[in-house]
């Protein structure tokens, strides 16, 4: 609840047994424990079928704003996702950040996470910035801000903050490479062991399979390696020199990682700073920090 907090989240009882931190327990034992121990206790407070900790329960009105501005972004985010997923080379396309969670403001991003083919990434992401550019025209913003190549699905940033992330995207092409991905990244279940399956299941059918083939087949060549070394040397330049002093922004042949804002680190913090402040030291519950 207190890292839910941060994002002005009340959470709906399956919401707390998916995103239960390090405890793996039934749908049952967790509705018990809110039931009849927390919310009696005054350790949460319901409302319209969401759990707030005491004080913040003007969230619950925020968070169903933002969910129906989220449920108009919808169709457009499948929209977008569709011809991602058509390009060459594009092997996952999953919606994540804000959106993925229903939780869009008026200044939210649509942001997506892309599995690209190895050797081919650089030269992927130039195509992609293509339906980025379409999206601006019509008044939509995008971004693609973090692509893996298929060699590098297994991550090592274990952290609560990457395995939330991880855990709230929906894939909505690739289920095949979405499954790998979560196979090789079993260090999310320490986190969050009850967040196994899809939080939804969105997936818009790619259209264009054809075409993309034979896209690929006429990039396979030499002049394809040409364009992708290319692409990826200039662009690592530059982005490298950007990144330099943001921890979580990484640039490599297999992976465009642009986290120039170190959002994740200070999400991390504030959870840190929330967590004994929800025990308080006279253990009479939440205290704003």
């Amino acid at each position: 609840m207190a890292y839910a907090d941060i994002f002005d989240y009340p959470l709906t009882l399956p919401e707390i047994h998916r995103y239960l931190i390090g405890l793996a327990v039934s749908r049952d034992s967790v509705r018990t424990g809110i039931e009849h121990e927390l919310v009696p206790a005054g350790r949460l407070v319901v409302r319209d079928g969401y759990y707030a900790l005491p004080g913040r329960e003007a969230a619950v009105a925020a968070r169903l704003e933002r969910r129906e501005r989220a449920a108009r972004v919808w169709p457009r985010a499948l929209r977008y996702g569709r011809l991602i997923a058509s390009l060459p080379f594009v092997r996952l396309v999953a919606v994540t950040g804000e959106l993925a969670m229903d939780n869009v403001r008026p200044e939210s991003d649509i942001d997506f996470f892309v599995v690209t083919e190895h050797r081919r990434l650089w030269l992927c992401r130039a195509l992609i910035l293509g339906v980025v550019h379409a999206a601006a025209r019509l008044g939509d913003t995008i971004c693609p801000n973090y692509l893996l190549s298929e060699r590098a699905l297994a991550l090592d940033d274990g952290d609560l903050y990457s395995a939330h992330e991880i855990a709230q995207m929906i894939p909505l092409a690739g289920l095949e490479t979405y499954a790998r991905f979560r196979q090789l990244n079993p260090w999310v279940f320490d986190y969050l062991p009850n967040a196994a399956a899809m939080p939804r299941d969105l997936r818009a059918r790619p259209t264009a399979r054809p075409a993309r083939a034979l896209a690929e087949s006429a990039l396979r060549t030499p002049a394809g390696t040409a364009l992708e070394r290319w692409e990826s040397g200039r662009k690592l330049r530059r982005f490298r020199a950007e990144a330099r002093g943001h921890a979580e922004a990484s640039f490599t042949l297999d992976w465009c990682k642009g986290h120039v804002h170190d959002h994740g680190q200070l999400i991390l913090e504030a959870f840190a700073r929330r967590t004994p402040a929800l025990a308080g030291d006279d253990g009479q519950g939440w205290r704003e920090p």
